[in-house]
């Protein structure tokens, strides 16, 4: 049977926005984030993390790299009383430098294929899905129905008539609007 997830967005949604971090220090979890995870697990929910992580294809580190940095943000949230259950990210950029990298692909937000591949390997349910981030291309406008979208205000500044089912100042006032009321 199909489950639900909460798709969430890295930069600005679970960690400091510091543009390309490279380094374990430069992955500084957000207030509230570990626990606002640990609550979205005991209610259900999946948490799927889909990123663009362009910096690879900038040459500015390598998909090693780029785990390990995954790693240290699995034990920094851990340590916070929560974790995501997988983390799905593109690594291209048609600017890039990587030529094994440097093209224009489906798995770039906004475009679907990160959001697909997670749907089909995890086994998810988009109608029963929400989507979490600082952008609107996080929110997958046209994936279809889904719970709820729902814009944070704790990376990037929103764009004039952002649109969202809600706006929070951050991951745990989202957990908490969607916990509550949905």
């Amino acid at each position: 049977m199909s489950r639900p997830a909460v798709f969430l967005d890295r930069d600005g949604t679970l960690i400091e926005e510091r543009g390309f971090p490279a380094q374990e220090q430069d992955i500084v979890p957000l207030p509230g984030v570990g626990a606002a995870l640990a609550r979205l697990r005991e209610a259900g929910y999946l948490r799927v993390v889909l990123t663009n992580q362009s910096a690879i294809a900038r040459g500015l580190y390598d998909e090693e790299r780029l785990e390990a940095l995954h790693a240290d943000l699995q034990r920094k949230l851990g340590a916070q009383g929560g974790a995501v259950d997988a983390i799905y990210y593109c690594p291209h950029h048609p600017d890039g430098k990587a030529v094994a990298y440097a093209f224009a692909c489906t798995c770039r937000k906004p475009a679907r294929g990160l959001l697909d591949l997670a749907v089909r390997e995890l086994d998810l349910d988009l109608a029963r899905s929400v989507f979490i981030g600082d952008a609107p291309r996080d929110l997958f406008p046209d994936a279809g129905p889904a719970r709820a979208r729902i814009l944070l205000r704790s990376g990037h500044p929103l764009p004039e008539g952002a649109k969202a089912d809600f706006i929070a100042a951050d991951l745990p006032k989202a957990v908490k609007w969607l916990l509550e009321t949905r």
